[in-house]
């Protein structure tokens, strides 16, 4: 017997067709085993797959990279909401259940809007190799989940040409690295994003890096609301909010194609 899963491609924190950073969504009855789940998103090839169950207690969503299961991610989460909405006849708000606790989305206009936990960075001592992973040298260096590197300039950070290896190198389980500068053209924050030791080299747009981001910036700033740009090659902006110790995060999600996974056998 062959199963048959619905399958949707979200492009989240976008507004336009190949901008943002898109998501696979696979809304599930039950769980599969976690290995058809990895090998599911690694099939996908996309920063992110995200699985969501209603379970008895609530909706419960799962996020894996092409290589691990993470604990949070925001772009996904928002995709999940926008197919939960559009295309599977539920209205937000939405309280999913996950590794980082209950997460909530709700829905202002054409926007939606994640309530994620605040990690704010400690400032920290560069770690070897970290100057040689990015080409350049930060105005300085903090650390929460990741590597936080400031510049002072957004062009610095949009020329970065890292070496992912190296990136993938850095201390740390996961080695993940963030590029930050005070943002222009309209934009408070300009940020980049790399992991390629969990399978994804460059994020085009990364919630869990911003709940460490916006509080940074908050105080560094001065005020509690960003427009942060992520500067990637697709690009997305993320409408935020410092709310105590949570960070709030708004952004546009489009449908780019629904269908079915059809390749798997049922045990």
């Amino acid at each position: 017997m062959t199963l048959r899963l619905p399958l949707y491609i979200v492009d989240a924190f976008a507004d336009r067709p190949f901008t943002g950073n898109p998501a696979a969504v696979v809304p599930l009855d039950a769980w599969l085993p976690d290995a058809v789940l990895q090998g599911i998103a690694a099939e996908h090839n996309l920063s992110e797959t995200a699985f969501v169950v209603a379970e008895p207690a609530g909706l419960r969503l799962r996020w894996f990279t092409p290589t691990i299961e993470v604990n949070l991610c925001g772009h996904a989460t928002l995709a999940t909401a926008f197919v939960l909405d559009t295309e599977r006849g539920l209205a937000p708000p939405f309280v999913f259940r996950t590794l980082s606790g209950e997460l909530r989305v709700t829905r202002e206009d054409q926007r939606y809007v994640l309530d994620f936990p605040a990690n704010p960075p400690a400032r920290a001592e560069a770690p070897g190799g970290l100057v040689e992973a990015l080409g350049a040298a930060p105005r300085e260096v903090w650390k929460a989940r990741d590597w936080i590197a400031v510049f002072d300039e957004p062009d610095t950070v949009r020329r970065l040409a890292p070496d992912h290896a190296r990136v993938a190198a850095l201390p740390g389980e996961t080695s993940r690295l963030i590029a930050t500068a005070p943002g222009d053209n309209g934009a408070d924050v300009v940020s980049r994003y790399f992991a390629a030791k969990i399978g994804i080299p460059e994020d085009p747009v990364t919630g869990a890096a911003h709940v460490q981001l916006v509080p940074y910036w908050a105080a560094r700033l001065g005020r509690d609301r960003l427009t942060c740009v992520q500067a990637s090659r697709r690009g997305g902006v993320l409408h935020c909010r410092l709310a105590g110790a949570r960070v709030l995060m708004g952004g546009a999600a489009r449908l780019y194609a629904r269908g079915e996974i059809v390749g798997l056998d049922a045990e």
